[in-house]
């Protein structure tokens, strides 16, 4: 079941796809979201990238990328703009760019060029 846009999240169809793929759920996204072990900067211009270990024997992560956008100015409320999930295989190097594959970087390449 797709995740639904609510007051404080949005969902990109992007992001959808990728939680099918790499079987991640909403619960988990928001959960890297709130609680993040580490947090990067994202590839793209204002996104945040956030990850937390998979629990599991194998060693992996699963990595979130949003964007803040301004959702009342008066109330100054925020909206996280849900853009890619993924999972790395094993542990990714801390401080360094963060190999995102190939498919999700192209998708999110046309994403942003919109």
């Amino acid at each position: 079941k797709p995740p639904k846009d609510d007051n404080r999240y949005h969902w990109t169809s992007h992001v959808k796809n990728k939680m099918l793929q790499y079987h991640i759920s909403k619960s988990l996204i928001k959960r890297i979201i709130d609680f993040p072990k580490r947090t990067e900067e994202g590839i793209a211009p204002t996104t945040f990238a956030v990850m937390r270990p998979a629990a599991s024997k194998k060693p992996s992560e699963a990595w979130v990328m949003y964007k803040k956008t301004t959702q009342n100015e008066k109330l100054k409320t925020q909206k996280l703009v849900v853009i890619s999930t993924w999972r790395y295989p094993g542990t990714s190097p801390i401080g360094k760019a963060i190999h995102i594959p190939d498919d999700v970087m192209e998708e999110l390449e046309k994403w942003f060029a919109k």
